[in-house]
């Protein structure tokens, strides 16, 4: 691969490692106020206290990484989907506000409003994201000087929304095995039926988003088609959302929750192969789409940037990996609990 395709894939991996991380988060999120009881919602905060914050790391990093790499298309990005951006930038902020104001005071009122607070910004940040990527795959109006023009509304299409929902219930399904494996008890009966509808839920939408691409995104299919190998990914990731009930009935929740890992990483690769070489795909104008070769930093930026992330990506993941392994196992409460 030549640096340019380099930097589309590792930027690809950072945020898919976002999606498989801060996504169970933002699907516990989702599920916080389907259970009632001040003890099972602490519970559920922390059984994610010790790693969203850690989680996040991805996306900022891949934030940083795109900005360095393919300053154009950053620049395009954050100026077009400008109002989408600043939505999504509160709806995590508050999230994360929520998670540690709760537990601070005992009042109940304090601790709904912050609980709703917390549940709201989680789906309005996973309904982003989706819509975010729905774009990206429809296509938006970029002119030859690489700006966007259009309204946040106009954004807010069918095809967006429904790839918005469809993350909605990924994520949610996704964060309703990681409660189910990190629980037990009640609240862990009461997770197992949060899956198994998630999971419904997930599949409906994902059938639906999968009939509207074929549809009416010929463009996010035509690799595929002109390398039919290429739907060995798309195999496996189907596989993966397969195994996960199967998993989930035999009581293997590590397992269901690596199966749900590995569809959201399946998926993402299949976004990337419909999107590759662009990164903004401009409609109705094709010609004017950013690519990873005339939105590209210079060669030297590149080569020097790939040093600093063969330094840094390993740190990220051994950071990620010790943290995990020292919050394994079930979640209880105790006095130093949020």
């Amino acid at each position: 691969m030549d640096l340019n395709t380099t930097w589309f894939v590792l930027i690809g991996v950072l945020f898919a490692g976002y999606a498989m991380l801060d996504g169970f988060d933002l699907g516990v999120g989702a599920l916080h106020l389907f259970t009632d009881t001040d003890d099972e919602r602490r519970i559920m905060l922390n059984a994610i206290g010790p790693v969203w914050d850690g989680n996040e790391v991805w996306l900022v990093t891949g934030g940083g990484a795109l900005f360095a790499a393919f300053p154009n298309v950053y620049a395009t990005a954050f100026s077009g989907f400008y109002l989408a951006f600043v939505l999504l930038l509160v709806a995590l902020i508050f999230r994360a506000v929520a998670i540690e104001f709760r537990s601070k005071r005992p009042g109940r009122r304090w601790r709904q409003s912050w609980d709703v607070g917390f549940s709201l910004g989680s789906v309005l940040s996973s309904l982003l994201i989706g819509v975010v990527l729905g774009n990206l795959a429809w296509g938006v109006p970029v002119d030859a000087r690489g700006e966007i023009s259009g309204s946040f509304l106009g954004l807010l299409h069918p095809y967006a929304l429904l790839l918005g929902a469809t993350t909605v219930a990924l994520f949610t399904m996704h964060g309703a095995i990681y409660i189910q494996m990190k629980t037990e008890g009640d609240l862990q009966r009461k997770s197992r039926l949060w899956t198994r509808r998630a999971i419904a839920g997930f599949i409906v939408c994902y059938a639906a988003t999968t009939v509207a691409t074929l549809v009416s995104l010929p463009h996010m299919t035509e690799r595929l088609r002109n390398q039919p190998w290429l739907f060995s990914i798309a195999a496996l990731a189907l596989l993966a959302i397969a195994n996960v009930p199967r998993e989930i009935r035999r009581g293997r929740e590590f397992r269901a929750f690596l199966s749900s890992c590995g569809a959201i990483a399946g998926l993402m690769g299949l976004f990337a192969l419909g999107m590759y070489p662009n990164l903004i795909y401009s409609h109705p104008f094709p010609e004017h789409s950013l690519n990873i070769h005339n939105a590209a930093s210079s060669p030297r930026t590149l080569r020097i940037m790939l040093v600093i992330a063969a330094t840094g990506v390993p740190l990220v993941v051994a950071y990620t990996a010790s943290i995990y392994w020292v919050f394994r196992g079930k979640v209880r409460l105790d006095r130093t609990s949020y």
